[in-house]
């Protein structure tokens, strides 16, 4: 069996995510991806925003900055600025990254900054009241939209390919094996990874969409999420109501941080 607690700070349990939140899949998929690597924990550094796939840094047993709500790349640009060598990994929501962080997320993906980002998508801000978030899929409610959410969503994994991320990939908490192997391609990839994973929330999501049982929340993530030649073969009508999952974009460009350092050489500062 393998052992999870040698990366696990024990003392901060018992943690808060709700009963079948799919946080704590995501946390031990990233463990294990992290292990087979051999990633260091020394040598990897975990930065998160606000809300409850924020609150992952404190259960991980690695360099952590559990900073403000949104600014969570902000942090983590200074971070490999500061220390390129390090492996960081960003752990943020829906509604931190492409709200109040939305700009950070567009010019991190633009700039192509080599980073980890695992956005947990619950379709929600589940942790401060339930409020619509830019991924809420039109037509359910939340506790800003009592009878129903009228403005249709960001494409998450799409705004981060049109800025200029070079990998991008969508996955999801059913399909663990799945999670943890786009988890393990985007920590090996030079530049801006970002892997939007979707999550369960039947408190403030399911609760107010009569999905309040998190099997039935699962159930309908192993439905409706379609990966890699399976989703090739599906004609456009077949697509409507699916998610595609799986790497979306897959390039080698220049990284922003490799960039600025040839630069510093160029006009003679040193580090």
């Amino acid at each position: 069996m393998f052992d999870y607690l040698k990366y696990i700070r024990e003392w901060n349990f018992p943690h808060i995510w709700c009963s079948g939140c799919g946080d704590g899949i995501v946390l031990k998929a990233l463990i294990r991806a992290m292990d087979k690597l051999k990633v260091s924990r020394d040598e990897a550094v975990m930065v998160s925003g606000i809300g409850c796939s924020s609150r992952t840094p404190g259960y991980i047993d690695i360099n952590t900055l559990h900073t403000t709500h949104g600014r969570a790349l902000a942090f983590a640009t200074g971070v490999k600025h500061a220390k390129p060598e390090l492996k960081v990994i960003v752990v943020t929501g829906d509604g931190d990254c492409t709200a109040i962080g939305g700009n950070h997320f567009i010019h991190a993906a633009r700039r192509n900054i080599d980073m980890t980002v695992l956005l947990y998508n619950n379709y929600i801000y589940g942790m401060t009241g339930g409020q619509c978030s830019p991924t809420t899929p039109k037509g359910y409610k939340a506790s800003t939209a009592q009878y129903g959410n009228i403005e249709p969503p960001f494409n998450t994994s799409g705004l981060a390919i049109a800025a200029g991320a070079s990998f991008v990939a969508r996955t999801d908490v059913y399909h663990v094996q799945q999670c943890e192997k786009m988890i393990s391609l985007a920590l090996q990839r030079k530049g801006f990874s970002l892997v939007e994973i979707l999550t369960p929330c039947p408190t403030a999501f399911g609760r107010r969409n009569r999905m309040s049982d998190p099997v039935v929340m699962m159930e309908w993530l192993r439905d409706n999420a379609v990966s890699g030649r399976k989703w090739e073969n599906l004609s456009a009508q077949e697509r409507e109501g699916k998610i595609q999952t799986g790497v979306l974009i897959d390039v080698e460009k220049p990284e922003f941080t490799a960039e600025y350092g040839k630069l510093m050489e160029k006009v003679g500062v040193q580090k």
